[in-house]
This record gives C-alpha cells, sequence and structure tokens, in this order.
C-alpha cells in the first residue's frame, strides 16, 4: 500500500482533493502504533502526519502548547518537563498492548482520545483540547477554536475532532493545555481485598479530601506481573498522592492509616510509583505478544466488578481496574464473546466496550466500537457527511 507523508497542510490538502475526486480511500494515521485496531477495510494508500512535526508555539506562562499533529509526544513531554508542566490526562503508550512499532504523536493522541489513570479526575484527552487545524475530505483546510481557554469558538468541532480516529479529517495542528506538573508522588498500596472489596475503599477513599489521583485495583492474577513482582500477591488496590513534597507525606500517611483497616499497606516512593502508574496505564498484564483478544470497558465504577463476576461466570476472562473502577481491562482467553460483553454491560446501566486487540478473524466478526443508538448513529452518519462526504477516511473506524 502506498504511504504519502505531506510535509505541509497544503500538500496535505492536495493529496485529499485527489483521492476525494476519485472515491478513493485513504487510511489516515499519526504514528502508526494502533495498527490493526477497529474493523479493517481496504483502503487504496495510507496518509501519515508525521512529517508535520514541530512545536509552533510555547509559553509556559500560558499553560498552553500548540504543536504540529505529526510531534512525537515524546518531544512535547520533554519539553513540558524542562518546564515543570504534563500532559494531565496521561496517554498510554499503545505498542507493548498492541505489538506495534512506530512513534505515538500528538495529533494521534487526539484523534483516539487516549486518556490515561489520571482520566478521572484530570478530564480526557478532550478535554485539554483547545483548538485544533485539520484537512477534511474536501481537502479544505479548516482551523476551529484557539490558544485562550476561554475562546470557545468552535467548541463543538474541536470536541468532534477528538475521538474521531480520523473519520472526519487529517489533523495538523492541535493546541492544548498543559498543568504544572507535580512535584512529587507517593503510592499507596492495600493487599487482600477483593473485586467488590476494592471498589468500595476506592468510592470512599474519593470521599476523602486527599486530592487522590490515581485508583486502580489490581487482582492477584495480575497483580505478580507489576514492578517485576513487588507488589502483594494476594491482589493490590493502589492509590495516588500527588502535589507538593510536604503535603503528599502528610496526605499519603492520612490515607495508609485510614487504609491500615481494611488491609495491610505498603508505600511507593516517587520512582516505583511512576513505574507502576505507568504499568497500569500501558496495559503490562496483558502485553504479552498474544493476540487474545483485549476489551477497553468503561461503566458507571460501582458496577465494574460485577461485570467482570458475571463474565467469569459465562466466559474465561480476566481483567483489572483503572478509574476508581470505571475503567475495566479485560482479556478473554478465547473468542471476544462481543455480544455477551455487551449485553451484560447493558444490563448494568450501560457504558462502552471497545475492542482494542483480537486476531483479524475475530474482529470480522466482532465491532470494535460500541454500536451506537439509532438516533445517535443517524447524527454520528450525517456529521461524517458533512466533513468527508466521498466517504474517504478511515474506513472500519466510524463508531
Amino acid at each position: 500500500m502506498r504511504e504519502y507523508q505531506p510535509k505541509t497542510e497544503n500538500e496535505a490538502a492536495a493529496i485529499i482533493r485527489d483521492h476525494a475526486a476519485r472515491g478513493a480511500a485513504l487510511a489516515v494515521v499519526g504514528g502508526n502504533t494502533r495498527a490493526g485496531f477497529g474493523n479493517a477495510v481496504a483502503a487504496e494508500a495510507t496518509l501519515c502526519s508525521r512529517e508535520l512535526t514541530g512545536i509552533v508555539a510555547y509559553n509556559p506562562g500560558e499553560m498552553v502548547i500548540t504543536a504540529q499533529a505529526g510531534t512525537p509526544v515524546a518531544d512535547i513531554e520533554a519539553a513540558l518537563v524542562e518546564s515543570g508542566q504534563m500532559i494531565a490526562f496521561e496517554p498510554m503508550d499503545h505498542r507493548p498492548l498492541l505489538d506495534t512499532e512506530g512513534e505515538p504523536t500528538i495529533g494521534g493522541v487526539f484523534a483516539a482520545n487516549v486518556s490515561g489513570p489520571r482520566r478521572f479526575v484530570s478530564g480526557a484527552a478532550r478535554d485539554s483540547l483547545l483548538g485544533v487545524r485539520f484537512v477534511n475530505g474536501k481537502g479544505e483546510i479548516v482551523k476551529a477554536g484557539g490558544r485562550v481557554m476561554k475562546n470557545v469558538t468552535g467548541l463543538d468541532l474541536v470536541k468532534l475532532m477528538a475521538g474521531s480516529h480520523g473519520t472526519l479529517g487529517l489533523l495538523t495542528e492541535v493546541t492544548f493545555r498543559v498543568p504544572p506538573r507535580p512535584k512529587t508522588q507517593e503510592t499507596i498500596i492495600v493487599s487482600g481485598l477483593n473485586d467488590a472489596e476494592a471498589a468500595n475503599a476506592m468510592a470512599a477513599v474519593m470521599a476523602l479530601p486527599l486530592d487522590v489521583s490515581g485508583a486502580a485495583h489490581l487482582p492477584p492474577t495480575v497483580a505478580w506481573t507489576f514492578l517485576d513482582g513487588q507488589l502483594p500477591q494476594g491482589g493490590a488496590t493502589a492509590l495516588r498522592i500527588e502535589g507538593l513534597a510536604g503535603s503528599v507525606s502528610v496526605r499519603a500517611e492520612k490515607l495508609a492509616s485510614a487504609m491500615r483497616r481494611l488491609g495491610p499497606v505498603m508505600r511507593l516512593a516517587e520512582a516505583e510509583s511512576h513505574r507502576l502508574w505507568r504499568e497500569i496505564r500501558d496495559v503490562k498484564p496483558y502485553a504479552d505478544g498474544t493476540m487474545r483478544p483485549v476489551w477497553r470497558v468503561s461503566v458507571a465504577p460501582s458496577v465494574g466488578h460485577q461485570l467482570v463476576a458475571a463474565l467469569r461466570l459465562e466466559a474465561g476472562v480476566d481483567a483489572y481496574y483503572d478509574w476508581q473502577g470505571g475503567l475495566v481491562w479485560m482479556r478473554m482467553e478465547a473468542e471476544p464473546e462481543g455480544d455477551l460483553v455487551r449485553r451484560f454491560i447493558h444490563a448494568l446501566g450501560g457504558g462502552h466496550a471497545t475492542l482494542l486487540r483480537a486476531t483479524r478473524a475475530a474482529r470480522a466478526e466482532t465491532p470494535s466500537f460500541q454500536p451506537q443508538a439509532e438516533a445517535i448513529a443517524l447524527l454520528s452518519a450525517r456529521v461524517k457527511e458533512k466533513f468527508d462526504p466521498a466517504g474517504i477516511f478511515n474506513p472500519g473506524k466510524m463508531g
């Protein structure tokens, strides 16, 4: 398959106009680190943003950065570290889980709305996004939003592009908020809780005035894979505290004291804490080199463990929990069991299940994205027709 790597926005627009005129499909990618994700449909060529690279504007005092879409996430993070700032939503690196190569790009992060452990307190990727430039399916260059948080011009358009998976246009530039980086962090680990007990414990912790920025439960089946086996083998409930050193120390001690009523407690200092949350973020237990199906399920935090318990009775499933239990990472032993998974989610009040990894044969049988309600599907189709009337962008990536 031919790959286009335009070096300018105008060059990208010309490529898109040519393909739109011919009705020829384009696979829109950034670093291609999520290769294989979605329900694949043949495209004539790949349109890649990786040559659209570089930080366009960054004044740390404004806490806003603008970068071309193909800029590596690592380059953005390096610039932010120097100024004591961060990408708030902690985007995961899909390469270990999906066994892909390439370099994650900032445009790809927003196109897929990639959000990690801090998402339940800091918001998703789209919540940090202030402005975008992109080329639509007509080959038109579009600008929406701006660099100032109070500027809401084009806000809906900005939100539409975040999480659109390249189905509405090729992102060429993004502007987003970059808040201060916490000076340090510590993680409290409570061992011995079952899934239901951990869900209750995490809910109780979130009601305390301790500003917990990470809450995950790692059952015994996965706990041993983290930190080279340093976590308790009876399961581990992890709670992160971030901020100034003095404040972190005081809040961590209060949290540890509260959690000792529930089970044995251990404390992870800054370096080990950083590593643990990176491994939670990047789904280390299931980055196993196989193609066993992996689901990313978003539900109400109170029902995540109920979903897993129900599925364990019907299918081979392993799981762990992030976002206070609201994000469930599940690996199936054989088949994706998509109908079963989504039926149980519906019975528990609804949510979203995305098939992130599976064999090509399994993808042919199972929709990767959560099927939309009829009214939403009709609205999505109208938006798609408006942005991409020839239907050339990313076939197989529509939710």
